[in-house]
């Protein structure tokens, strides 16, 4: 069998499995955030932090409670870090300094995960458990909390009420996160990654001395690391390290892992808003985006210019020979394309264009699928964008969802898109102007401007990954991409739970001749142009002076 043919066979059996899970999962889901009982952990939980469950919030509080639990898990994981050389199962590692821990507190509370060290020489087992591996359950449920309340911002009328975010955090958490993430870590242990509280041991004899690999608990940390979009590895080669992910199978499994949430969610958005044709003409938006990132990726990766090409029947370099180019392709771009940020390839390796076709992913707001909760929540933002524009072209008022899309919703939507572009353009006129960020740079010229650019779009989209030519672990980056990273992730939420309110203050309006059909193709098409043609006006100059100067040069 052709490396082509195993990589189309190998994207066709993830879309089925994708199908299978579709349904029940994101039916499921709705009913969890309509749900009106509370189960008995879930009470202690309530009564531990004193949340009322049952009060209902309007856009201001829930957004307060959103803030408020996110500055004190930020604090939190800041002081275990600064704290673990003293904390027991440290493994000898001593407390890690200053601006990396905040780098890194910043980084998992905002779901991002961007590691500007090596996990297994700088974290112990607290660390990475009761500090890392929380995280990835908690942000994620933030996101998912925050994604419902704009749900039910369309589907209310006449109320401020988003509904509670204690109680849709606390569920996400308890009923969707830690029972799937459960069977997931099952099923990566029977595929051969490690689960254990072992030390550090020093295996081989190498021209050099020994080599020292830690144990852990891997497959919970990366069921989670992947079921929540999250990214961060408990190995510095991340989803490459045969403990986190030893065989093609568990490859596949783990995509399906980034994928299935995102994309389940639009089928939940559909049941809460009482029409499941508005979440399939979502889902049909975030499947044709990501079917064509993921084909031209392999493409471009599979296409042989040079020999050395020609000999590895592609682009090899920086890929792991179990998974192949395939594979790498699809795993790449489901994490740019989600807020994931895991990786199982070198992604500085790839060839030009292909490291264009990660940038772009993410510059899209990673939205197709994007990540647990922020991909529904950043696509129904780009959807009243398209209502907007499709009002303009017939010169009616906009409406969506029986909501008008008058200027106050417009302006919330607008601030929405402008912000992540505002940090990543900012913050990388500034390393590139500055003289010592630059010293970071592995290589020079367009690719040395490739992965500061990527590094920033990575932090202010909340993805994670890295073209890892980069130094970051240095003052400059571990502070300017940890204030991207907390920016790009609550500032949106601040419009997005602002547009919440707004929408369902509204009364429902009635739908006319003249109504726009958001539920059928044509819909579907205008949305993607319309991502397109944002994104590209956005980014296109500073695409054209990375990656497409260097993939046209090549």
């Amino acid at each position: 069998m052709s490396p082509v043919t195993a990589g189309v066979l190998q994207l066709l059996a993830l879309i089925a499995a994708l199908a299978l899970a579709y349904r029940p999962l994101g039916d499921y889901m709705a009913r969890v955030y309509s749900s009106e009982r509370h189960y008995k952990p879930e009470k202690w939980i309530y009564k531990a932090i004193g949340a009322d469950p049952n009060a209902e919030m309007r856009w201001p509080a829930y957004l307060r409670g959103v803030l408020a639990f996110s500055a004190v898990s930020v604090l939190f994981l800041y002081a275990l870090q600064r704290l673990q050389g003293v904390l027991p199962g440290s493994l000898g590692f001593q407390a890690i300094d200053p601006d990396q821990a905040f780098n890194t507190a910043a980084s998992f509370v905002a779901n991002t995960n961007w590691q500007s060290y090596a996990g297994e020489q700088a974290m112990g087992h607290v660390v990475q458990t009761g500090g890392l591996a929380v995280q990835n359950f908690v942000s994620a449920a933030v996101g998912m909390a925050v994604a419902v309340a704009l749900v039910r911002g369309f589907a209310r009328s006449r109320t401020g009420e988003l509904g509670n975010f204690w109680a849709d955090l606390v569920r996400g958490t308890v009923r969707i996160l830690i029972p799937i993430s459960v069977i997931g870590a099952l099923v990566l242990v029977a595929c051969g990654a490690i689960q254990n509280f072992s030390g550090i041991h020093e295996v081989g004899q190498f021209a050099g001395g020994t080599q020292q690999w830690n144990g852990g608990a891997v497959a919970s940390q990366e069921v989670i690391k992947e079921l929540g979009t999250n990214g961060g590895g408990y190995f510095n080669a991340n989803s490459a390290h045969p403990f986190e992910n030893p065989t093609p199978f568990s490859n596949l499994f783990e995509i399906f892992l980034i994928l299935v949430i995102p994309f389940a969610l639009t089928r939940t958005f559909g049941r809460m808003v009482g029409s499941l044709r508005q979440g399939y003409a979502i889902l049909a938006t975030m499947a044709t985006i990501w079917i064509g990132f993921t084909a031209l990726m392999m493409w471009t990766e599979f296409a042989h210019h040079g020999p050395a090409l020609q000999a590895a029947g592609g682009a090899m370099e920086g890929k792991e020979t179990r998974f192949g180019i395939g594979a790498s392709a699809i795993f790449s771009v489901a994490t740019t394309l989600t807020s994931t940020g895991a990786v199982n390839s070198f992604h500085s390796s790839y060839t030009g264009l292909g490291g264009g076709i990660q940038l772009l992913g993410m510059q899209l707001g990673e939205i197709a699928p994007g990540g647990v909760g922020s991909g529904l929540y950043g696509m129904l933002v780009m959807a009243v964008i398209a209502v907007f524009i499709a009002g303009l072209m017939v010169g009616r008022t906009p409406e969506y969802l029986g909501k008008k899309i008058s200027t106050r919703e417009i302006k919330f939507a607008a601030c929405y898109i402008l912000i992540t572009p505002a940090l990543v353009l900012g913050f990388t006129a500034a390393a590139m102007a500055l003289p010592t960020p630059a010293n970071s740079m592995t290589n020079s010229g367009a690719h040395g401007f490739s992965e500061i650019l990527y590094a920033y779009t990575s932090g202010a989209n909340n993805n994670g990954s890295a073209f890892a030519g980069l130094n970051a672990d240095t003052q400059w980056f571990n502070s300017t991409i940890g204030i991207a990273m907390l920016l790009g992730r609550f500032l949106p939420m601040v419009f997005v739970l602002a547009l919440a309110g707004s929408l369902a203050e509204q009364k429902p309006v009635p739908e006319t001749a003249g109504t726009l059909r958001t539920d059928k193709p044509l819909y579907a098409g205008l949305l993607v142009g319309t991502i397109l043609i944002i994104t590209g006006l956005t980014y296109f100059p500073a695409l054209a002076l990375g990656p497409l100067a260097e993939g046209l040069a090549s």
